[in-house]
C-alpha cells in the first residue's frame, strides 16, 4: 500500500515538468518563422547550411531555391516585425539589402553563390517571376480599368522624368557638381530603367563615344541606380501608409477611378483550380516568348511586346474566362509565395555595395535623392489632376527610378501593389529605354 501511495506521489510530481515541457513545445509551435513553424525552420536552415559547407548544396534550381526561400522568409518576417520599418517597406528593403551586405562581407560561401547564380541569371527566374506577375494581373484585371490606366499613365510619367532631371540637375549644381556630370553619371542610371536594359547599354555608347573601356562606366553609374532604388523602395513604402491612413487616395492596386468615382466591383473569389494554373503557366511561358520572337523582328524590348500582347488579348476577350481564372491564380501564388525569396537572390547578384561604397559621398546620395522624390511627388499630384488614384500614380512613376524589373519587383512589394506590375513594367521599359536613346544621342551632340 505504501509502496503504491509513494509511486501516485512520484507520478503526482513529474505532472508539473511534463505540462510545462508540454507548454513550451506548444509555444515553440505557435511561435513561425514566415508560414513556418519556428522549429521547422531551425531545421531546415540548419540543413540548407550543412550542405553548403561541406559543398553539397546542388548548384542547380533545387540549390537556389533552397537558399533564397530560408533567407527570403526569414528577412521577410522580420520586416513585418521591426517597428517603424515595417512602415516603409521593411521586408523588402531588408530582403535586398542584408544578403548584399553578406555577400560583400563574404558571408555567404561559393556554394551557396553558385546555386543562386544558376536559378537567378541561368534559368532566369527574375523574368519567370515577372511573366507571371504581368500576364496574370493583366488577364485577371477589369478590363476599363487596364484601358483608361494604360492610356493616362504616361502623362504623370513624362511630367515626373522631366522635373525630375531638371531637379537632380539643380541640386547637383548647389552641391558643385558639374551639370554634364550630374546629369550623364547620376541623373540618367536612375531613370536609365536598371543595369541590363539602362547601364549596360549606356555604357556601350558612352565608351564608343567618350573612349575607355565600357566597365569603366559601369562601374560610376551603378552606384547613383542602386541608391536611387532603395529611396523608391523606402518612398513606396511611405506611400503605402499614406494610403492606409487616407484611403480615398488610395486605390489599393487600381490606377484609374471610374467615371463615378467609385472603384469597379470585384468579381467574388472563385475555388483555385490547381490544373488551371498550369495552364496559366504555360500561357505565362508563351506570352514572354511571343515578346522575345517580336523582339527579334520588329527590335521593340521583349517585355513591353508582352505587355502590349497580354493587354490585347483582354481588350479583344479572346482568352477564355477559366484560362484568364488559371493565370490569375498562378500570378497571387506566385506574388505572394516567392516575392521576398526572389529579392534575396536580386540582392545577392544584383546590389553591389563594393561599386557604391567607393563613390558615395552625402551630397551624392542628396542629388539622388532629390531625383526620386521628386518623380513620385510629380507622379502624385498629377495622378490626382487626371482622376487617378494618386498614391498609386505616384507608385507606378517612382518605378522609373528603380533597378529595372528588380525595382519594379521591390518598389511594389513595398507598397504591397504587385497588382500594378503590368503598369510598372511599361513605365521601366519605356521610360528606360527612350531615356538611354535620348542620353546617347545628347552625348553624341555635346562630345
Amino acid at each position: 500500500m505504501n509502496t503504491k501511495t509513494n509511486l501516485e506521489a512520484v507520478t503526482e510530481s513529474e505532472l508539473p515538468i511534463q505540462n510545462n515541457i508540454k507548454s513550451l513545445w506548444e509555444k515553440l509551435m505557435n511561435a513561425k518563422v514566415g508560414v513556418l513553424p519556428l522549429p521547422l525552420y531551425i531545421v531546415l536552415a540548419a540543413i540548407i547550411l550543412t550542405a553548403s559547407v561541406y559543398n553539397t548544396l546542388p548548384a542547380d534550381m533545387i540549390g537556389g531555391f533552397a537558399v533564397i526561400m530560408i533567407l527570403g522568409i526569414l528577412l521577410g518576417d522580420l520586416g513585418q516585425r521591426i517597428p517603424i520599418l515595417k512602415e516603409i517597406g521593411g521586408p523588402a528593403i531588408l530582403a535586398l539589402l542584408v544578403p548584399s551586405i553578406l555577400v560583400f562581407l563574404n558571408v555567404i560561401n561559393t556554394s551557396s553563390m553558385e546555386a543562386v547564380t544558376t536559378l537567378m541569371k541561368t534559368s532566369n527566374f527574375l523574368y519567370f517571376y515577372i511573366s507571371c506577375l504581368v500576364v496574370g494581373s493583366i488577364l485577371g484585371m477589369n478590363r476599363k480599368m487596364l484601358i483608361q490606366g494604360f492610356t493616362r499613365m504616361f502623362v504623370p510619367l513624362i511630367v515626373g522624368t522631366v522635373l525630375a532631371v531638371v531637379a537632380g540637375m539643380l541640386v547637383g549644381l548647389l552641391f558643385g557638381y558639374d551639370l554634364q556630370h550630374t546629369f550623364f553619371y547620376i541623373v540618367v542610371p536612375i531613370i536609365g530603367g536598371g543595369i541590363g536594359e539602362g547601364i549596360l547599354p549606356l555604357s556601350i555608347a558612352y565608351s564608343s563615344i567618350l573612349g575607355g573601356s565600357a566597365e569603366s562606366f559601369v562601374s560610376q553609374m551603378i552606384p547613383a541606380a542602386v541608391i536611387g532604388n532603395i529611396f523608391a523602395v523606402v518612398s513606396a513604402g511611405l506611400m503605402m501608409r499614406l494610403g492606409e491612413k487616407k484611403k480615398h487616395l488610395s486605390g489599393n492596386g487600381k490606377l484609374v477611378k471610374t467615371e463615378d468615382g467609385n472603384e469597379v466591383h470585384e468579381e467574388k473569389e472563385k475555388v483555385i483550380d490547381f490544373s488551371l494554373m498550369g495552364a496559366g503557366l504555360l500561357i505565362a511561358c508563351t506570352f514572354f516568348i511571343v515578346g522575345t520572337l517580336g523582339q527579334k523582328f520588329i527590335g521593340v524590348p521583349g517585355p513591353v511586346i508582352m505587355i502590349l500582347f497580354a493587354t490585347l488579348i483582354k481588350c479583344l476577350k479572346v482568352m477564355p474566362h477559366k484560362m484568364e481564372d488559371g493565370a490569375h491564380n498562378l500570378y497571387k501564388f506566385i506574388s505572394t509565395s516567392l516575392t521576398w525569396p526572389l529579392m534575396v537572390g536580386l540582392g545577392m547578384l544584383y546590389i553591389p555595395l563594393e561599386d557604391v561604397v567607393k563613390i558615395v559621398t552625402p551630397a551624392y546620395v542628396i542629388v539622388c535623392a532629390s531625383v526620386v522624390f521628386v518623380m513620385i511627388l510629380s507622379g502624385y499630384f498629377v495622378g490626382k489632376l487626371m482622376k487617378m488614384y494618386p498614391v498609386d500614380a505616384a507608385i507606378v512613376t517612382g518605378c522609373h527610378s528603380g533597378l529595372g524589373g528588380t525595382g519594379d519587383v521591390a518598389i511594389l512589394s513595398a507598397s504591397k501593389r504587385m497588382a500594378l506590375m503590368p503598369f510598372a513594367q511599361v513605365a521601366t521599359r519605356i521610360g528606360g529605354v527612350s531615356t538611354v536613346i535620348l542620353a546617347s544621342l545628347l552625348l553624341k551632340l555635346l562630345s
